[in-house]
């Protein structure tokens, strides 16, 4: 009988996926759903890493739940029930004895958190963000081999100005093509966009010399940069100012390149732990004072709120986070997995953040226990933690009023589709 009603909830639950998603994609298209799901499966990756070091570390887990709220299915396997809640708004995995004051059975004391070695202590608090710079190291790769990157330091040609009352631009005279990778100028080899403008800009007029790259062969083109004050686009000179500026009307683009498999390993590694270094200064900018102000200022000003720079500066919601994904999965496949990457790497790196209830508060009181312990000759040292609910409540406030103005923020005003 159990059984049966076991596997009635399974097939309702897969029904009524099947039917929300269905609805999702029908009102918004495929992306979000995907998007959801993704976020969906990050943080249950956190949460595998807490369930299989603490098994591998003889913890009992009695609990591996996909988000909070009324159960909607649940299977017991040996010691553990899994299941699924009805807010999907994240996960969690449960051991017994987080604190020195849960009433633990003594025949089940050994298998606690509270009981294992310090070493053990820590690695299953940190196993969530490791398990975050896994995903992240993972797609990093499969972004590398798959999809590929912009190269900044080469420089192709992916379009054409249209200037008003001319066939054809500069660029197209002196006959460059849509795909032509631009190798050198006037001699001078370009690795970057700044030395292809620089060199453009001041020769208005004058004639200068382009190498360029074409279906695998090397041709030499010769080019004269009109100023751009003589030249309309929309009704209006493209440039102004007193000096002259020289414009090609090329629009340029960094090329995409695919690395190698084994290439792939180090540039992975490299891009994660650049987007780690970023996340660990985007943190201590998000938790000043002075950014707090910031929304403050944007909540109570819609005027601000909607500004380009406030929109491409301020932090954003899981909201943000979602809608931004959502239209760069539509648009622009490097992007969307540089976010998902991004998104890794920041819910890693401030988790481990040194305060409670975050993985990092864990390994600070474990650590913290371990000095005790030492200074006392080995005798056992337990942290006192109801001494730190006062700094608990002050940050879970500041994570509150955080969460308050970016969620405000970003269904408000939300940021302007950067893709279109």
């Amino acid at each position: 009988m159990q059984n049966e009603s076991s596997r009635t909830s399974v097939y309702t639950l897969l029904v009524g996926s099947v039917v929300v998603i269905a609805a999702m994609t029908w009102l918004w298209g495929w992306a979000l759903p995907l998007v959801l799901f993704l976020v969906i499966a990050m943080v249950m990756g956190h949460e595998f890493g807490h369930f299989i070091t603490a098994k591998r570390a003889g913890m009992e887990v009695t609990d591996f739940f996909v988000g909070f709220g009324p159960v909607l299915w649940s299977t017991t396997r040996g010691e553990t029930r899994y299941g699924i809640r009805a807010l999907l708004l994240g996960g969690y995995v449960k051991v017994p004895g987080m604190t020195w004051y849960d009433k633990i059975e003594p025949d089940d004391e050994k298998r606690t958190y509270r009981s294992a070695s310090y070493p053990r202590k820590v690695l299953f608090a940190s196993a969530g963000s490791l398990m975050h710079v896994v995903m992240a190291l993972l797609l990093a790769y499969g972004a590398l081999v798959f999809v590929g990157h912009a190269d900044a330091q080469r420089v192709s040609i992916d379009g054409f100005t249209h200037w008003q009352g001319h066939a054809q631009t500069a660029g197209q005279l002196a006959g460059l093509r849509i795909g032509d990778e631009i190798v050198s100028i006037d001699g001078h080899r370009v690795n970057g966009m700044a030395i292809l403008d620089a060199t453009i800009h001041a020769n208005a007029g004058h004639e200068i010399s382009l190498t360029v790259r074409r279906a695998g062969r090397d041709v030499v083109l010769r080019a004269t940069p009109i100023d751009g004050r003589r030249v309309l686009v929309n009704g209006k000179p493209e440039v102004s100012g007193p000096q002259p500026v020289g414009l090609l009307g090329i629009q340029l683009t960094n090329p995409t390149v695919r690395s190698g498999y084994l290439a792939a390993i180090p540039a992975s590694v490299t891009m994660v732990a650049r987007t780690v270094d970023q996340a660990a200064h985007a943190l201590v900018h998000v938790f000043s004072p002075g950014e707090f102000a910031n929304l403050l200022h944007q909540v109570v000003t819609p005027s601000a709120a909607k500004s380009t720079t406030s929109q491409t500066t301020r932090p954003v919601s899981i909201v943000g986070v979602v809608r931004l994904a959502d239209q760069a999965a539509q648009s622009n496949l490097q992007v969307f997995l540089y976010i998902l990457i991004t998104l890794n790497v920041f819910v890693g790196v401030m988790n481990m953040l040194p305060m409670l209830p975050l993985d990092g508060g864990y390994v600070a009181v474990a650590t913290y226990e371990r000095i005790r312990q030492r200074g006392r000759r080995g005798a056992p040292y337990h942290a006192d933690i109801n001494k730190l609910t006062p700094i608990v409540v002050a940050f879970v406030g500041v994570l509150a009023v955080l969460f308050a103005f970016t969620l405000y923020l970003d269904i408000v005003y939300p940021i302007t589709n950067p893709f279109n």
